[in-house]
């Protein structure tokens, strides 16, 4: 305790009261306009920025820094001209530069990679460790809290491992991955503005960029920290066993996506929907809205996003109203009373079938297809070019329209119709059974 007083008391001797006040007064403004600036930057909405945006974003996280660059140097040229000393403002205004060039260049690497608040949120982090380290070197410091780290560690064999050589590894894996993912993502940029490759073989190349560049990224940084990578083979064993066992189901969705993006079977924009039975069944109604590495993004006519495992794509049936030729044939079953004129029936289904988006080639044809129980079941089918704007409201118009012409001409759609005995309770059915009025004659025993 009476150490630390100590070293406060000479800090304050070398400062002397003016220079304090002033960084006291230089951190407040620094922290506040931080503060401010960040919960306007982070609420701030990704899209319609423009370059007025970016150019006011950069305003927001730079100004703090501005600001207390202003007060130091104002403070400054008040002491030189009184005669006091001006070293620790000196000292201050050229980390504080520092500080806004760094705040400046992660704000500028944060745009180069995406947008996204999660990247947002770890700019100012980002700023301040790397500015952290930067300050260490430049005051000095770097030799001293290099031999404090190295000195604490633990020795396995001929290899040591010590507290400073495992921050060394993850700050060079960490730059090495940020530049991956920014090369990567230059090249994901770069392929998508190709048109003239399919939109599920430029989703293909960008993962592809992604899981490649990363992985070599986080090779090179262990390499470059003085990691022995053989020593990594012992590994291996364990890694595969985990992947056969506990992540079956997770490698198996990333293949099947790898599957996907290369057989193009299915790619952004397509309208699928999920059944276990062929034909127009609309269970399952969707758009396929992005392709990743795990799973499809399925949104509905009700703006539900459901994400569907790759693995599930591959090996279910489902069906691509996008695939191919975008025709599909639709079929409208209906039941007639045996009363009602089927003539007249089948040519009120063609009368239904007058709709904007209804093929006339081919023609929709009327058929009568079967005298059941309850009376005769007909059906007219037609085909329609545009799947993917909908089949349900196709269907919706005709029936509708099907219900008007029949109700306008007298025909008859008539319900199941059912026999119900209700017996009396507390008697067998032997009981309630008529009884016969004759004799029952005997019978005789035949042979077969």
């Amino acid at each position: 305790m009476n150490e630390l007083g100590a070293w406060f008391a000479g800090l304050y001797q070398q400062a002397g009261t003016a220079q304090l006040v002033v960084l006291l007064l230089t951190t407040l403004v620094v922290v506040v306009g931080v503060v401010m600036g960040r919960r306007w930057y982070l609420g701030r909405l990704e899209n319609g920025h423009g370059a007025r945006g970016i150019v006011a974003e950069a305003l927001a996280v730079v100004s703090p820094f501005l600001a207390g660059l202003l007060v130091v140097g104002m403070a400054r040229v008040a002491l030189a001209r009184a005669g006091d000393a001006t070293g620790w403002l000196d000292t201050a205004w050229t980390l504080l530069a520092t500080l806004a060039l760094i705040r400046l260049l992660a704000f500028l690497l944060r745009l180069s990679l995406g947008k996204g608040t999660r990247i947002k949120a770890w700019e100012l982090r980002l700023t301040l460790v790397i500015w952290a380290l930067i300050a260490i070197q430049m005051l000095g410091w770097v030799d001293a809290i290099v031999r404090a780290l190295d000195s604490i560690g633990l020795a396995t064999g001929a290899t040591r491992i010590t507290i400073w050589s495992v921050l060394k590894a993850f700050a060079l894996v960490t730059i090495f991955v940020i530049v991956s993912v920014w090369i990567a993502r230059w090249i994901d940029r770069r392929v998508n503005s190709v048109q003239e490759l399919a939109p599920s073989t430029r989703i293909g190349i960008g993962k592809f960029a992604y899981a490649f560049l990363i992985a070599l990224g986080i090779l090179l940084g262990l390499q470059a920290a003085g990691v022995n990578l053989t020593a990594l083979t012992v590994f291996s064993g364990a890694i595969g066993l985990g992947l056969g066992f506990g992540l079956q189901a997770i490698a198996a969705n990333f293949v099947s996506g790898f599957v996907l993006l290369i057989d193009r079977s299915i790619k952004p924009g397509d309208v699928i929907s999920f059944t276990g039975a062929t034909g127009t069944s609309t269970t399952g109604f969707g758009w396929v809205e992005e392709l990743r590495g795990r799973h499809i993004v399925v949104r509905d006519r009700d703006g539900v996003a459901t994400l569907v495992p790759n693995q599930n794509v591959i090996t279910n049936p489902l069906i691509n109203w996008s695939y191919g030729h975008p025709r599909v044939r639709l079929r409208l079953p209906v039941r007639i009373s045996y009363q009602d004129d089927v003539e007249l029936a089948l040519r009120l289904l063609l009368e239904a079938t007058e709709h904007p988006r209804i093929l006339r080639d081919p023609p929709p044809v009327s058929r009568l297809m079967e005298f059941a129980d309850y009376g005769m079941e007909i059906e007219v089918r037609f085909w329609i070019g545009d799947p993917a704007e909908g089949v349900n409201n196709v269907r919706s118009d005709v029936n509708r329209r099907i219900w008007a012409l029949f109700r306008g001409h007298g025909i008859v759609i008539p319900p199941a119709q059912r026999e119900i005995r209700i017996l009396e309770g507390g008697k067998s059915a032997s009981a309630l059974a008529p009884r016969p009025t004759g004799p029952i004659a005997p019978t005789t025993d035949q042979q077969d």
